[in-house]
């Protein structure tokens, strides 16, 4: 399958913060996480491990990098 767009026409490419609600079960669930269009679950495996409070970047429903400051 070859991709002719620009953009991931799943996300548009675009990385959204988040602020993590409720921490995983264990180390392969999703975290619950709050953006601007609601409460997800997202994928954490590569920033984990993560807490409540804590601000992560995500795509394409995966945490991929941990934000810092407010």
């Amino acid at each position: 399958m070859n991709c002719t767009e620009e953009v991931c026409i799943t996300c548009s490419d675009e990385g959204r913060p988040a602020r993590v609600v409720e921490s995983p079960k264990s180390p392969f669930d999703p975290a619950i996480v709050s953006t601007d269009a609601g409460v997800e679950e997202v994928d954490v495996t590569l920033v984990s491990p993560v807490k409540p409070g804590d601000r992560v970047l995500i795509h394409a429903g995966t945490a991929i990098a941990r934000l810092e400051g407010e």
